[in-house]
């Protein structure tokens, strides 16, 4: 019986049918020759130059959307507006879209978009006897023609209108509670002092009930002052707390008597909450009367007890009608207490002309008790 065939090309002869082959000694094959070089040439570099550019030009497409669109790919966004870096710039960023600069022939100021069917607010003095000014969005915004549609000189205050079609689609900016207004609150005022357009300048409430001269000589009450930067072409520009609300209108600066009109750190603005009760009236059109006592308040000696001496009383007016003398010391009204001239004024505020007020003087030591019927402010005057 012949035993199985191997593949093995070894000897038959040595091999047993019960026994394996056994193990062929290994060939060395020859190494094979090295592979020849191919010939240099140019097309190599300009393949990957090729190439690159083909990747930049695919990583650009698909940063741009421009690949991979389909059905599941994200809808395109409108790129957000750059942030603002600081608080006060997230202020101005928010703001300075609604502040325009106001143009009259004789003058410049700022004044601000309060209403969206294009109301602006601005100061009495920057509109002056105008009964049309030009307004500007912006540095690049065009002339606009604005009507005057009130003016309180009283306040300071003035209301203008422009067209719905002129206005343009920013936010009219919100009157903040100026009762809650602090000493040391972050204040920022963005107007345009020395034409320079929306400027912005930052400061803190440096003082509270505060008293200025309105133009046309009425005493102004509760304002708010600030030592954020005003300058001339800031007045009607708005004062701006923390949440970019209106606190205040920019009325006027301290001098220091200098002949300058340069800030020195002390500026006034008209309380908001008086803009709240003002500008409405404005808008309809309305004529704004103020109540009259007729009288001259000063300061008492510092021997004399609390209260605002009576340094004059207008002949024939409300208050001579009522029996107020020169030297009384107006030291209440309506129950109210009086411990400066201030006092006296804001005794009689939220009165309407014909009001009779109940006025607490001390006359030569004595206390006397008077009622006076208000009468009309007139064009310029005090109390």
């Amino acid at each position: 019986m012949k035993g199985p065939k191997h593949l093995w090309t070894g000897d038959w002869r040595a091999h047993r049918d019960d026994q394996p082959p056994p193990v062929p000694p290994l060939r060395k094959l020859p190494k094979p020759p090295p592979a020849p070089e191919p010939p240099r040439s140019r097309r190599g570099p300009i393949l990957l130059a090729a190439g690159l550019a083909t990747l930049l030009l695919v990583a650009a497409a698909f940063a741009a959307g421009g690949l991979l669109n389909d059905d599941k790919a994200a809808p395109k966004r409108r790129a957000p507006a750059p942030s603002a870096r600081t608080p006060i710039g997230t202020i101005y960023a928010r703001a300075s879209p609604a502040v325009v600069s106001v143009r009259t022939r004789g003058a410049t100021g700022t004044g601000f978009l309060f209403d969206r069917d294009g109301t602006l607010v601005t100061n009495a003095h920057v509109v002056g006897r105008s009964r049309r000014v030009a307004v500007r969005f912006g540095p690049n915004g065009h002339s606009i023609a604005a009507s005057v549609l009130g003016v309180d000189p009283s306040s300071d205050l003035a209301v203008l209108k422009i067209a719905v079609s002129d206005t343009p689609n920013v936010d009219p900016l919100t009157l903040a509670d100026s009762s809650r207004v602090r000493v040391g609150d972050t204040a920022v005022a963005i107007g345009n002092p020395f034409g320079l357009d929306r400027t912005a300048t930052a400061g803190i409430i440096s003082g509270l009930g505060r008293h200025i001269r309105a133009p046309n000589g009425v005493q102004i009450d509760q304002v708010i002052q600030t030592d954020a930067p005003i300058n001339p072409g800031n007045s009607g520009g708005p004062l701006l707390d923390m949440r970019a609300r209106v606190i205040g209108v920019n009325s006027q600066i301290e001098t220091a008597g200098r002949t300058g009109n340069g800030n020195v750190g002390i500026g006034f603005a008209v309380p908001s909450n008086t803009v709240r009760q003002v500008v409405p009236r404005l808008k309809q059109g309305q004529t704004i009367d103020r109540p009259y006592l007729g009288v001259t308040t000063g300061r008492t000696a510092p021997t004399q007890s609390d209260g605002a001496v009576v340094r004059a009383v207008k002949p024939g007016g409300p208050g001579a009608r009522g029996g107020l003398q020169t030297g009384d010391i107006i030291v209440g009204i309506n129950g109210r207490r009086v411990d400066d001239p201030s006092d006296v004024s804001a005794g009689i505020q939220g009165q309407a002309p014909g009001d009779v007020v109940t006025v607490q003087v001390q006359r030569d030591g004595q206390p006397v008790t008077l009622d006076v019927e208000l009468g009309k402010r007139p064009g310029r005057g005090g109390p």
